[in-house]
């Protein structure tokens, strides 16, 4: 009887040979990143998971919602996924979490949510929820660029069914507003829309950033005991107090992050449909997302960009930044497990 060696263990891949992998092509070249399709966060375009996501090997599917039926300002942001796909240069390191996300876990861009009418947001959002819907079962969790806010109460109501989910809300508005105009799916209500339909844990909840003089709309947040942090708040606690409070009211339990890009000041974000003044600044943004890391964030949004109030492209090139923050945020959630 010969004595067999003991199989090798397998060399786990330093940080530069992730970045090599994801940055440069088999044959060694750097890939200009200008060249080919456009896609989010650079990552590989693969359609085919959208049209069957139960046979995809995909863990994150980046996808865009190109939607503004919902807005009560200014409209436009149907074209945020457009203009977040055409940043370059995002990633791949994210030096002070030491990640490289794409090397991970097996991400795509999966191309937009196909929507049946240009005229009906309830049929929109059915569309979304449905879609949504699909890639939950077949265990793939969504990365969405929006599109106005209103596209995350049917995202919600997909991913909540079972377990309502916490949130972290990054916003100028809380969006807990009533109808308005004969319509409850807008823009400014979609986390009332959600707690109400039992999908969104409003105990586990907190709305960072709300500031402007519409705080009547702020109601139901409160009497529903969601967690405000008003941005006056923010500049007494500074962001590793907001960040401890964000760690207290979420826990361990899984949950959804949503940022509006208006929470961004406009100086640092006027591309977008109801600007605030007095928000974060964009490195204010990224130290707060940079706390986060180890909450069970399962999926997430960027939402109303609207690229033609955005003429030196600054607003979607921190949408394509924050994008870039959340995905990180979700290949260290707790209950992440890449598929092999």
């Amino acid at each position: 009887m010969t004595d067999t060696p003991p199989a090798a263990t397998p060399k786990a891949e330093t940080r530069a040979e992730q970045i090599a992998r994801v940055h440069y092509t088999e044959d060694g070249r750097r890939r200009w990143p200008f060249e080919g399709v456009a896609t989010l966060l650079d990552a590989p375009l693969d359609e085919a998971a959208a049209k069957d996501p139960a046979s995809s090997s995909l863990d994150i599917a980046l996808l865009g919602v190109p939607f503004d039926l919902g807005v009560t300002n200014r409209a436009g942001a149907r074209l945020g996924p457009r203009a977040v796909r055409a940043i370059e240069r995002i990633g791949p390191h994210e030096p002070v979490l030491d990640l490289v996300p794409l090397a991970l876990a097996r991400v795509a861009d999966i191309g937009d949510i196909p929507l049946p009418s240009r005229y009906s947001l309830e049929r929109c959002h059915e569309a979304i929820e449905a879609f949504i819907g699909r890639l939950a079962r077949a265990g793939i969790r969504p990365l969405v660029v929006g599109g106005d806010h209103s596209i995350t109460g049917p995202i919600l109501k997909a991913l909540g069914r079972g377990r309502p989910l916490g949130l972290i809300q990054i916003d100028a508005h809380a969006d807990t507003a009533g109808p308005y105009e004969g319509t409850g799916g807008h823009h400014g209500a979609p986390f009332r829309e959600a707690a109400l339909a039992g999908v969104l844990d409003p105990k586990r909840t907190i709305q960072i950033g709300i500031r402007g003089g519409v705080t009547w709309l702020w109601e139901y947040s409160r009497e529903s005991g969601m967690t405000i942090v008003p941005m006056h708040e923010v500049e007494t606690l500074g962001i590793a107090g907001v960040i401890a409070r964000a760690r207290a009211v979420i826990g361990d339990g899984p949950c959804y992050l949503s940022f509006d890009i208006d929470a961004l000041d406009p100086a640092f974000a006027p591309g977008t449909g109801t600007p605030e003044v007095g928000g974060f600044t964009t490195r204010e943004a990224i130290a707060l997302l940079r706390g986060l890391a180890g909450l069970d964030i399962v999926a997430g949004d960027v939402v109303e960009v609207a690229p033609q109030y955005d003429p030196t492209t600054v607003t979607a090139q921190a949408a394509a930044q924050i994008l870039f923050q959340i995905l990180c945020l979700m290949v260290r959630a707790p209950s992440f497990r890449p598929r092999t």
